[in-house]
């Protein structure tokens, strides 16, 4: 953490940084502009693939601490919707979960189940970031 009168100096004497918080900006503003392209689309099980990869990404571990309630909402779907499609990524062995866990066994295998959403907005952001892939 920094104070924020820190960070506003740092930025104020930092192009680069500045440069790098408006590629952020932009980052997030297309994730939130395909959630909700993403959100109309009738497949549950491409929607939560998106998602647990999303979630992936921003995680620090392995295990998401998500339960099914909490994607439910994410996604707006009910909460049974959510557990048919997690059981049957469990018998495939693409994720693994527990009360209020998920774990992504097959991360390939989730990608390939996702809808072209998040392949989509991951390259915008690499290309944003200047990250070649």
């Amino acid at each position: 953490m920094i104070e924020i009168g820190v960070f506003r100096a740092v930025a104020t004497a930092s192009a680069r940084l500045r440069k790098l918080m408006v590629r952020h900006e932009q980052v997030m503003l297309a994730h939130v502009q395909q959630s909700l392209l993403c959100n109309t689309l009738p497949l549950v099980e491409a929607r939560l693939a998106r998602w647990l990869l999303r979630a992936h990404d921003l995680s620090d571990g392995q295990i998401l601490p998500l339960t099914q309630e909490a994607l439910a909402q994410m996604i707006g779907v009910r909460r049974n919707a959510i557990s048919l499609v997690a059981h049957a990524l469990q018998r495939a062995g693409i994720i693994r979960y527990s009360r209020g866990q998920i774990e992504i066994i097959d991360p390939k295998a989730l990608l390939a189940t996702s809808c072209g959403c998040y392949s989509a907005v991951k390259a915008h952001h690499l290309r944003l970031m200047g990250i070649v892939a």
